[in-house]
């Protein structure tokens, strides 16, 4: 078993919330995981991307080379663009549909979205809304994350577990909340993909 994954969004979007998740979840299973560092400027809201790799063998290198990605999981439609020379042919995008704009040259929504219909694998929704109507419009990582759990090999209870565990300190309506974010893009991707 092998999943190796480039995350991307902005700074602040949660790129790390969803890598220590999946990252408590592998471990929990006796897989490997090894992480490249978080690059990007995230106190500036800056793209952020990183490379995640695992495995239930031991993993030699932390970085993905071009065109291997399993998977491209994204917070920002953009940013999941920028990282598509790493896709591989049958890899699959997760990716939010609503634009972060941060620069003043960004590209306009529709031609955003024609790019993204051009991928043959690919899961876009609308994971702001989704997380605002269930009450809290920070999780839309969570969402995101949800969507990706059916292209990640860990069961599912064991993402939940390891949302669990992570928001745990932060109480029990925040616990409840990511996981609501959580089902809503899991059920979405298994009804879209």
């Amino acid at each position: 078993m092998k999943v190796d994954i480039i995350l991307a969004g902005v700074g602040g979007q949660g790129i790390l919330s969803i890598a220590s998740t999946i990252g408590v979840a592998a471990v929990k299973k006796g897989l490997f995981l090894k992480q490249a560092e978080v690059h990007g400027m995230s106190q500036r809201g800056g793209d952020v991307q990183s490379h995640f790799r695992l495995a239930d063998y031991e993993i030699a290198s932390d970085l993905i080379p071009m065109g291997k990605a399993d998977l491209i999981i994204a917070v920002e439609p953009m940013e999941s663009l920028r990282y598509l020379p790493w896709l591989s042919k049958d890899g699959w995008l997760i990716t939010n549909d609503q634009p972060f704009i941060n620069i003043p040259n960004y590209p306009e929504e529709n031609i955003l979205k024609a790019e993204l219909n051009k991928l043959p694998n690919k899961v876009v929704l609308n994971a702001d809304k989704i997380a605002q109507d269930l009450g809290s419009a920070r999780s839309a990582n969570m969402v995101i994350l949800g969507a990706a759990a059916p292209f990640l090999k860990i069961d599912f209870a064991d993402i939940e577990n390891a949302v669990k565990e992570i928001f745990a300190r932060k109480g029990e309506s925040v616990v409840n909340v990511n996981l609501a974010c959580l089902r809503a893009g899991y059920e979405y991707a298994k009804n879209n993909k």
